[in-house]
Order: structure tokens, then sequence, then C-alpha cells
């Protein structure tokens, strides 16, 4: 553990404060020559997110294809598109006891596997039944993603890299959904269910080369194996005594601790770390964003702008904004970038409200498109921002509210995924984020675990 006179923080203390190690610049500055197994090795975790991508944008570009050639009302098809949320709670519920057995990678091939079989039930569907159910098993790969692939790369990169890394979960995830709504524009719907399995291939085939989280091999007990991929991870010269010693000690204390039931995340000592973790997700998915996804061509075809000239251009929009966090998350913090996000997504909000307030009264009618297509971007290009990934983030980051409490945010990701009352709920996360999420922008995921578990005796 980090003595106390190796931190350099703000006068409070507090983890509201960001702070930095003393000997952190060195420490990171010996992994600089090993950076590349790092970088390979987010590249094929973030092969799922780019999955989740396509997967969430499938529906909104093949839906009247579907619909016609399978006969499928619009009730039937919103079915389809719902079901993907079911399988994702589904997967989140189960993933964390199989990453705990199969490991981070054997997860990631489990999820793979499943995608590829819920594609191919896609690509040969002849009625709704079965292309529901391809729909549910991709929605369970997703679940599944959406806990370990986060897990698996905080778990492998540097301190000084965390925060940027994560995020490039999010901007796989704008991917995906950019080359769904690409491909659907100009290929049948049964070819860009083909095109899903792709990086379900590629995730699967780039795993045989890359190495295990360290941390979980500390966790059942691999020693040998534990300080071999974590020499792979960091370079065969570096000294990986250090960071060895610190996930060895915080895994004493956890198994020191008594093992967590349900009811002990509503424990008094518990409770406002489940608040911050669990929050942010609520907020996450009651800003509307999967309602957007989903039915992006409906809205801006009711707003009477073209839907995939429309979808296209937000989905590169968002890729954009997620590589602009990446590059200045570790600089700026969680906490100022999750403020900039909610206030974005209020305004945003507001001006597509007006648009079609503009429509539907028939007022300054040339003004609604506009309007719509620059709040949309505004939006999305917020959400991106903040909101999006930083959750992630934080819920990956250990001490938080613990493997239970993550599974309870994962679940209430896909369980809240219907757009509600935007303009107040995005109102009521710039007052949630700004008065009770901490930043842990420099800290170790060791520090972070070990800093909270101090905080609330």
């Amino acid at each position: 553990m980090a003595e106390s006179q190796d931190i350099e923080k703000g006068s409070s203390g507090s983890l509201f404060q960001p702070f930095i190690r003393k000997d952190e610049r060195q420490r990171n500055s010996g992994y600089n020559g090993s950076l590349f197994m790092v970088l390979v090795s987010t590249f094929v975790a973030v092969m799922g997110s780019f999955e989740f991508g396509s997967s969430i944008g499938y529906s909104s570009p093949t839906q009247q294809a579907i619909m016609e050639e399978l006969g499928m009302s619009s009730q039937q098809f919103s079915v389809f598109g719902s079901i993907l949320t079911i399988g994702a709670m589904v997967g989140s519920i189960s993933c964390g006891r199989a990453a705990d057995l199969l490991g981070r990678k054997g997860t990631m091939k489990m999820s793979s596997i499943i995608s590829i079989a819920g594609w191919l039930i896609i690509y040969l569907s002849l009625g709704p039944l079965a292309l529901d159910f391809g729909r549910f098993l991709t929605g369970y790969g997703i679940g599944v993603n959406s806990y370990v692939v986060p897990v698996y790369i905080a778990e492998i990169t540097p301190t000084n890299l965390r925060g940027a890394l994560l995020i490039v979960h999010q901007v796989a995830i704008a991917s995906g959904l950019l080359v769904a709504y690409t491909v659907g524009a100009f290929v049948s719907w049964r070819t860009v269910a083909l095109t899903g399995m792709i990086p379900c291939a590629v995730m699967i085939l780039g795993l045989y080369f890359i190495p295990e989280s360290p941390r979980w091999l500390a966790m059942v007990g691999c020693q040998d194996d534990f300080i071999a991929q974590l020499h792979k991870l960091r370079g065969d010269s570096a000294d990986v005594s250090r960071e060895a010693a610190e996930i060895q000690d915080s895994l004493v204390t956890l198994q020191s601790l008594p093992k967590a039931t349900v009811l002990d995340l509503f424990r008094k000592r518990n409770l406002h770390l489940l608040v911050i973790g669990v929050g942010l997700m609520v907020f996450q998915q009651f800003s509307g964003y999967n309602g957007v996804v989903y039915y992006a061509n409906q809205i801006f075809t009711s707003a009477g702008v073209p839907p995939n000239v429309g979808s296209i251009l937000y989905a590169c929009l968002q890729i954009i904004v997620l590589s602009l966090g990446a590059v200045i998350i570790d600089r700026v913090g969680r906490r100022p970038l999750l403020m900039i996000s909610a206030s974005g997504m209020l305004l945003g909000s507001l001006l597509t409200g007006a648009s079609f307030y503009f429509k539907e009264h028939q007022l300054a009618s040339d003004w609604g498109p506009m309007f719509t297509i620059i709040g949309i971007m505004i939006y999305m290009g917020s959400y991106c921002l903040g909101l999006g990934g930083i959750p992630w983030i934080v819920m990956s980051e250990p001490g938080n509210i613990g493997q239970l409490g993550w599974y309870l945010g994962c679940f209430l990701h896909f369980q809240l995924s219907h757009e509600l009352d935007l303009i107040r709920f995005c109102a009521a996360a710039i007052v949630f984020i700004f008065k009770l999420v901490p930043e842990t922008k420099g800290r170790t995921l060791e520090e972070i675990q070990a800093y909270l578990c101090c905080s609330i005796q």
C-alpha cells in the first residue's frame, strides 16, 4: 500500500480532489517500452464493445426491410428492438460469476461465441420468433461484455492511462454504431447480421495472443502466472514488485472482509458508495440515449431530416467526441467532464424539444430540421463526453460498491433503457454529480479501494 508520505493531494484530503504520487511519473515511465501489449490487449477487448454498438445500432437501419420481408407489425418489431435489452439484463446478472470462474479472457470468449450464434440465427430467420431469439442471444453477449471488457482494461492498464483506455470502450461502441448505420444503408438486413459476427471473430482470435488479467490470476492463486503476465504487460525488464505487492495487499484486504450479500449493499457504511455507482448508471439510462439510438431513423424522419444522413452524422460525431474525451480525461478529471456532459445534454434536449414544438404548431417550419440536427448533435456529443463512458470507469475502479454493486449497476443500465423526461433528468444529473460523485483521477485501483475502505469505517 502507498504510504501517506508518498502522496500529494489537496488540502482537504478528499476523494473529490485528485492526487498524484510523487513516484507515479517515474513508475509509469518504466512501462513505455511495453505499452504495445497493453494497447493490443485493449484493442482485442474492445471488439466486445464494437459488438455492443453493432447490436444496438442494428435495428434502426434495418427496420423497414425486416418488417416488409417477414411481414412484421410495428408492435412486433418493437418487441424485437426491446428484447436485446432483456438479453443484456440476463447477461449482466450472470457475467460476474463467469468472469471469476472462467477468467476475463474466458468470459470474453464465451460472450463472443454466444453473440455469433445470435447473429447466425438472425441471418437465417424466417419469422419473428427466431428473429427475437437471435436478438436475445446478442443481447446476452453485450450484457456480459458490458462488465468484463471495462474490468479487464482497468486491471491491465497503468494508472496514468486507465481513464483514456477505458474511454476507448465507448469509442468502440460508437464505431460499431457507425458501421451498423453505414452498412445498413447499402446492404440487406441479413448481410448486416453477418457483419455483426466480424468483431466477435476478431476477439476470439485475438484472445489467444493477449495476457490474462494479472489481478484475476492473483485472485485465483496462480502466483507464477500472475508475475509472468504482469511482466508481459509492463515489459520483461520492468520492476513490477511494487505493483504486484499492491495487488496482493488489496486482495488480502478483500479476502479478510466477510462475504458480501445483497443486503450488505444497503448497509449504512456502503450506502454512499452504492448511490454513487448505481446513481450514475441510472442517470446514464434516464438520459434517453438508447431511445435515440434504437429509433434514430424514425426521429429524424418525423422531423423532416433524411434518416440515413442524420444517423451517420451523429455516429461520426460520437467517435470524434469520445476520442477527444480519451485524450483529456486523465488531465481534466472525471467530475468536470460529467458536469459538462449533463449540462450539454440538457441544452440538446431543449433544442430538440423546441424543433418538434415548432413543427407541431407550424412555427418557423424552416428552422425545425436544423434545430433537430443541432439538438441531437449537442445531446449525443455531450453524452459521449461524459455520461456515456465515465460511469463505466467509476464502476470498474474497485472499492466504489464492490462486485455486487457492479452487477446491480449493469442490471439497471439495461433495465432503465427507456426514454423518460430528458430535461428533468439531465438537470437532476448535474446536481447529483456535483454533490456526490468523487474524483478518481491519478489513483491506482488499490489506492481507491484502500481510501474508500478507510472512509466508511
